[in-house]
């Protein structure tokens, strides 16, 4: 559909930058792109199918305005991209660390925590 309600070619396509940026950017101090909780199944929550459409409409067109101050800030999809690229490897290094200092916990038959101290980490690392 076309003509008055046709807006600027902004992708919001399951690519990397719009399915993953929660999670990382909120870590950052930035919630850019909430999650929305699951819809309920057809007739669950009393609401008419007219209802649902137009709570995803006003969704649509507040994701629209995200879209459109994150590029007026001077993000790119690009740049957004390779941040959360790095966000994910570090998270996988830390998960392995994490592991590794688990396992070395349960081999000493001490906490975690108790290892902290050792490695020099804080507890919020």
């Amino acid at each position: 559909s076309g003509g008055a309600g046709f807006r600027p070619p902004v992708s919001r396509s399951p690519s990397p930058f719009t399915r993953r940026l929660a999670v990382p950017l909120a870590a950052a101090g930035r919630v850019l792109f909430p999650q929305l909780p699951a819809a309920p199944p057809h007739g669950a929550g009393g609401e008419a199918p007219c209802d649902d459409i137009g709570a995803l409409k006003e969704k649509d067109r507040a994701l629209d305005r995200e879209i459109a101050q994150l590029l007026s800030e001077g993000y790119s999809v690009e740049e957004l991209e390779k941040h959360i690229s790095l966000l994910h490897e570090y998270n996988e290094i830390k998960d392995a660390g994490q592991m590794l200092l688990g396992k070395l916990a349960v081999i000493r038959g001490v906490t975690t925590k108790q290892l902290y101290p050792e490695y020099d980490l804080e507890l919020n690392d």
